[in-house]
């Protein structure tokens, strides 16, 4: 058993660096931004989590796998709080989290959405494809592999590739 009275959150925060996202292997739970609180009283240690997206199909086995880590680096009282206020936002992927998406062909969340013309709801948010660099890309469907991902193709190298929406 692990001597637990010593350990810090930052610690904790450090072990959660080996809990990657399902949907998106490349990103910790850190890079994600969904660790809300790491809380260490006594012996018992308690993360606290906001998914991506009301009913995120991912959050349990992410819980699952937050519990099993710290129980295999010897925390025995351990427990995965979910919380929704405040909501997620892409503003809570790190800087290294965006740059491990473009590394793994997935457009990064725009700081702020752009738009190619000014029709709002018929607007093709202007999104750099991550193979190119090219901003003369379109969108195909709303939807990609997951809810949180739009599916975009680019118009100079061919290549479709994956956005990760803003919101």
């Amino acid at each position: 058993m692990r001597n637990q009275v010593d350990i810090s959150s930052a610690e904790i925060s450090e072990i959660l660096e080996e809990v990657m996202d399902p949907e998106i292997p490349v990103l910790s739970v850190n890079d994600l931004g969904i660790v809300r609180d790491i809380s260490v009283k006594d012996k018992a240690v308690q993360v606290t989590i906001t998914p991506t997206y009301m009913g995120c199909p991912a959050m349990d086995m992410i819980a699952a796998t937050i519990k099993m880590t710290l129980l295999s680096h010897g925390f025995t009282d351990v427990s995965i709080r979910q919380v929704l206020s405040p909501a997620w936002t892409t503003d809570w992927i790190s800087e290294k989290g965006k740059q491990k998406l473009l590394e793994y062909g997935i457009a990064p969340p725009n700081s702020k959405p752009q738009f190619c013309n000014t029709e709002f709801f018929t607007a093709n948010e202007a999104v750099q494809c991550p193979h190119c660099s090219s901003w003369n890309t379109k969108r195909i469907s709303e939807f990609g592999a997951t809810a949180c991902k739009a599916l975009y193709q680019c118009a100079d190298c061919k290549e479709p590739f994956d956005y990760f929406k803003c919101h």
